[in-house]
């Protein structure tokens, strides 16, 4: 059986490899979204275009594993995901970089960019910033 939608996340990867974290935007009605979805759940539309955030935005939350089954993970924990509320008004999840995990609050100023993880696929990784 074929699968009536498809997620093509490859804009996504394209956008790791050229050093951007890309997203889809609705080409009908402009809406951002992240993580890649068939259709817009504002307006339905299945037309989409990748655009690239700019890299920065403000900690939402984060964990802090401390037992992975993914292979290269379980040798680095624990280590920090952080959920980051971009700029562009999309929240997007990645590493934080070696920095002190004490250090994080609710709205930190983080950027981003983009590094191997264990396995060698790219992946966001962000670090804390001082923007007083």
């Amino acid at each position: 059986m074929q699968a009536i939608f498809s997620i093509d996340a490859q804009g996504y990867w394209d956008g790791l490899q050229a050093g951007q974290l890309r997203v889809q935007r609705c080409a009908a009605c402009g809406r951002l979204r992240h993580y890649p979805r068939p259709l817009c759940p504002a307006c339905h539309s299945f037309e989409v275009e990748w655009v690239a955030l700019a890299g920065h935005g403000t900690v939402h939350s984060w964990t802090r594993p401390h037992q992975s089954a993914l292979p290269g993970f379980a040798e680095q924990v624990p280590f920090t995901l952080v959920t980051v509320d971009m700029a562009e008004g999309v929240r997007v999840l990645g590493r934080l970089d070696d920095a002190d995990p004490s250090a994080l609050r609710p709205g930190a100023a983080v950027t981003m960019t983009i590094a191997p993880a264990p396995s060698g696929q790219l992946q966001p990784v962000f670090r804390l910033t001082d923007r007083r």
